[in-house]
């Protein structure tokens, strides 16, 4: 059995920016990660980030994905790739699968970091092909080069949905439009404006009644929906694509922390069932700690911050940070959330880990 000090589950943001600040305290650290790449979603994202200089405004994701990995293996971070946790057990014992072979690993602080998964919702022909998750299409387009279709129709007007969208115009794809059942844009208008420049429309108040095609998408239907969601009579609306992107949100990847024993809680503000924990990132199983979008949709600089804390609880617990020093870096990053989680949704979001906070301490 192979002995760790510290393993992270995952090689996204939250995943790296813990390995980094646990292994500049002197922490040994190992990360396994499922995918040929690491870095989660930020490798995914070709735009720029916007904000404040603290939380990577101007810098495209890529970018801040090579920039953490590079500053993990500088500090002698071992990033293993092709690498699934199979299992969490007692002790924080585990069974990986790198590539063909599995290990068993015993890590003295675990962090569980693997993000999230997108949702999906059923309607006629959702299981024909061509109708992808948003954030499948922006793999293909982004990470592997390959256009997901020629025309498509992006339903969801969430972040994702008029980024993505914006992203597969970029990449030669036509946009016939983003519907959206709400009554409003769910994402930023900076994000949408640019979408509405290349004279895509966007239908509010309508959802998806049916994809079209036999053994393909070859189009789709639209229905406007009342104020109580149901389908208007009448109201129906025929596009010719190829694609239909599904763009309704995340849910936390919670299964390994739930196999570990972590109390879990139902938030829906946090996208559903999340581990309950602390200020410092640990769950109720004491040296397990969660940081990123499993621990509650956000944001990637928000993931940073949380991988960050993390990182620091972890050196402190093994005796690598003094007490000290540890509130004084703790109490840095927590001003630095802050900033992010101001506005509305921000509020709602710090008022929801709040609560689990409040959970965590019965």
């Amino acid at each position: 059995m192979r002995r760790i000090e510290m393993v992270s589950v995952g090689a996204g943001p939250a995943g790296l920016a813990a390995a980094i600040e646990a292994a500049r305290c002197g922490v040994q650290v190992v990360v396994y990660d499922e995918n040929e790449k690491p870095g989660g979603q930020l490798f995914k994202q070709i735009h720029k980030f916007f904000g404040s200089k603290e939380h990577y405004a101007s810098t495209r994701g890529f970018k801040i994905g090579l920039g953490l990995l590079e500053e993990a293996r500088d500090l002698g971070v071992e990033v293993s790739l092709h690498s699934v946790v199979l299992g969490i057990y007692e002790n924080r014992t585990m069974n990986v699968m790198v590539r063909d072979q599995i290990e068993q690993v015993k890590a003295e602080r675990l962090l569980v970091a693997t993000g999230a998964s997108e949702n999906m919702i059923p309607f006629p022909g959702w299981t024909l092909p061509g109708v992808i998750g948003a954030g499948a299409a922006q793999t293909m387009a982004n990470v592997h080069g390959i256009r997901p279709g020629e025309r498509l129709l992006m339903v969801g007007s969430g972040n994702v949905g008029v980024v993505v969208a914006y992203q597969m115009l970029q990449a030669g794809c036509a946009v016939a439009a983003i519907i959206d059942a709400a009554p409003e844009i769910g994402g930023y208008g900076v994000h949408a404006a640019k979408v509405a420049r290349y004279g895509v429309p966007f239908y509010l108040s309508h959802t998806i009644k049916e994809a079209e095609g036999k053994d393909r998408v070859e189009g789709a239907t639209i229905v406007q929906v009342d104020e109580k969601w149901k389908p208007v009579p009448g109201s129906e609306k025929h596009f010719d694509v190829d694609t239909i992107c599904i763009a309704v949100g995340l849910n936390p990847m919670t299964k390994l922390a739930q196999m570990a024993g972590c109390k879990m809680t139902y938030v829906p503000k946090l996208g559903g069932l999340v581990p309950g924990h602390d200020e410092n990132q640990e769950t109720t199983i004491p040296g397990i700690y969660i940081a990123g979008d499993v621990s509650g949709i956000e944001e990637a600089s928000t993931a940073i911050i949380e991988g960050r804390i993390a990182g620091l609880a972890i050196a402190r617990s093994m005796g690598y940070l003094d007490e000290k020093t540890f509130l004084e870096k703790r109490h840095e990053q927590a001003e630095s959330m802050k900033s992010l989680r101001s506005g509305s949704h921000g509020d709602a979001r710090r008022v929801a880990k709040e609560y689990l906070n409040a959970v965590m301490k019965g």
